[in-house]
């Protein structure tokens, strides 16, 4: 997903996403460390980067929110 399509998300959507993109995670690196090559290298390198702009969004909104309380 891009970033613009993350943002649109809610919060408690963005939260069900990254449950699931972690569970494909695990699962991706399970399979290279049992030697099964994946059938898309970029594959592992994708979902972290979705991962990382999940928590950066959540992480943007809590600053947002806490400038707010001030």
């Amino acid at each position: 997903m891009k970033i613009k399509e993350l943002r649109k998300l809610s919060r408690e959507e963005r939260e069900k996403r990254l449950k699931e993109l972690q569970l494909e995670l695990i699962k991706v690196r399970s399979q290279f460390v049992a030697g099964k090559p994946p059938k898309n290298v970029k594959l592992l390198r994708n979902l972290r980067k979705e991962i990382a702009r999940i928590l950066t969004i959540n992480r943007e909104e809590d600053l947002k929110n806490e400038a707010k309380k001030r």
